[in-house]
């Protein structure tokens, strides 16, 4: 058992998930609270000084990141581990399996993303979600000069509300975009049952990994990999320094 308990904040909108991580912290002796939405979390640092919070990132109304930050106003010292439950291998499978245009590797010749493009002929626009300087918006202007409709983003907020907002016919997705990636965006739309014809962009394993350092970056305390080795989570809360390693 850890020798000091921790005041614990678990948010996550799968109830099953989230109340198996507060058993597993409350056999440790720790105080956990559990929110099952973004809201119900800010509401909880109103009144909770917590030591750490486990938060997912993908949740409906406030995603997890969004309400890093509105946690971060509150505590600006707030400690908070990123959960998330998709890889880059995993997600290019699905893609592949749910019909993906296309997954081409960069650097990205705009050829082929107009090849791809001619087959389908979209009628509406081709959302680009982009957030390299150069190369989105030299990809914009090639498909617009091929006479498409066209817009850029730079985020994977932008993108969702792009697709809630207008009618998307293809999207071209990077996966190692900010904040939100492309891994999200993609996994977010398919749960919502928007099967957008999409081509997705991916570097290497490395250049993904620059996504979630980006997010450390923010200060945020770390990322997580749903499904959790419990070992892995009791040893994330010593490194914290809080809790001292059992007698």
């Amino acid at each position: 058992m850890a020798e000091k308990s921790l005041k614990i904040l678990i948010v996550d909108d799968d109830a099953d998930a989230a109340d198996s991580l507060a058993e597993l912290f409350e056999m440790e002796d720790h105080d956990v609270t559990v929110a099952y939405s973004g809201e119900e979390a800010i509401q909880a640092y109103q009144t909770v000084d917590f030591d750490v919070a486990f938060m997912d990132i993908m949740m409906p109304g406030k995603n997890g990141v969004e309400s890093f930050f509105e946690i971060r106003k509150l505590k600006p010292d707030a400690q908070v581990y990123m959960m998330t439950g998709y890889s880059v291998e995993q997600l290019v499978k699905q893609a592949i399996d749910h019909g993906a245009l296309g997954v081409l590797g960069k650097p990205v010749d705009p050829r082929k993303v107009l090849s791809m493009l001619d087959e389908v002929k979209p009628g509406g626009i081709v959302l680009i979600a982009e957030d390299d300087p150069d190369f989105g918006p030299q990809l914009e202007e090639i498909i617009e000069h091929s006479g498409f409709q066209c817009k850029l983003v730079k985020s994977g907020d932008e993108a969702l509300k792009t697709v809630s907002e207008q009618s998307v016919d293809v999207m071209i997705l990077d996966l190692n975009l900010p904040v939100i990636d492309g891994i999200e965006v993609y996994t977010k739309l398919q749960e919502e049952n928007r099967n957008i014809p999409t081509i997705i962009i991916t570097g290497h394993a490395a250049e993904h990994a620059e996504s979630l350092s980006s997010m450390r970056d923010m200060a945020i305390t770390g990322i997580l990999n749903k499904p959790f080795d419990p070992s892995i989570l009791l040893s994330k809360l010593e490194e914290l320094g809080n809790v001292p390693k059992a007698a």
